[in-house]
């Protein structure tokens, strides 16, 4: 028999493992009546909108499968979270939002992003974007201006084992050279014109979906696509409601 010491010890070690696995698990656990019925709410959203989707096919179920797995609660604050699987955008402080699931949902779809792929996201926010494209992409590289945002971002995206997630606090007008070019690029924030910088770095055959219009004005999300021989075309897809774009020349 083992000393009592030893078993205390080993016993001790077997509680925190498997504390362990429940801290890791238990998110992908939480409030799943809510996922899934968010995830019926953005396929309603899809069939009212077709001409915004891909082949009026609806979003791809991959999107919707990982939308359904990541913890959108743990990337709103406290106070918000019995309304963080509502269709709708909530505030998370310093005067920024967490998009609605529909439109996260749409412009990951829209960007067709694959395993292989690098993805540049301009306005980290909450981080939750970031977390959504992290199981489609290779690497993700997220831009944030307001550094409370992302730093708090990116200590939440470790905490939930998006490993392959890169949080910077910069300037997301100029885009990140460094890591050029990008498969895809998301901006979650609406600038007045389709930014030069994040054009020339999104690679060929890329997509960038984009919200353009100021504050005060109609805003629209486009798509942008950088054919295979560089040449450049532009759609605008539905009336959006974003927060403004700031720094670089945005305005």
């Amino acid at each position: 028999m083992r000393p009592l010491a030893q078993c205390q010890a080993l016993m001790a070690a077997v509680l925190a493992s498997a504390a362990a696995v429940a801290s890791t698990s238990a998110p992908a656990q939480d409030r799943l009546g809510e996922r899934a019925a968010m995830i019926g709410t953005i396929k309603l959203h899809a069939g009212s909108a077709p001409s915004a989707i891909e082949g009026g096919q609806g979003i791809d179920p991959a999107v919707l499968e990982t939308m359904g797995k990541v913890p959108r609660h743990l990337f709103v604050p406290e106070e918000q979270r019995g309304a963080a699987y509502r269709d709708r955008p909530l505030p998370i402080g310093y005067g920024q939002t967490i998009s609605q699931p529909f439109i996260v949902a749409l412009m990951t779809d829209l960007i067709n992003v694959g395993p292989g792929d690098a993805v540049l996201e301009i306005g980290t926010g909450s981080g939750y974007q970031a977390a959504v494209l992290s199981p489609l992409a290779a690497k993700v590289y997220s831009i944030e201006i307001i550094p409370e945002l992302g730093e708090r971002a990116a200590a939440r995206l470790a905490e939930l084992h998006f490993d392959n997630v890169e949080v910077k606090v910069g300037d997301g007008y100029y885009g990140w050279p460094a890591h050029a070019p990008f498969d895809g690029i998301v901006v979650t924030a609406a600038a007045s014109h389709i930014p030069p910088p994040l054009v020339e770095q999104l690679a060929k055959g890329g997509r960038m979906v984009v919200p353009v219009g100021g504050p005060f004005v109609t805003q629209f999300l486009m798509l942008v696509e950088k054919r295979r021989d560089g040449s450049i075309t532009t759609r605008q897809l539905l009336p959006v409601a974003f927060v403004p774009l700031r720094g670089g020349r945005a305005r």
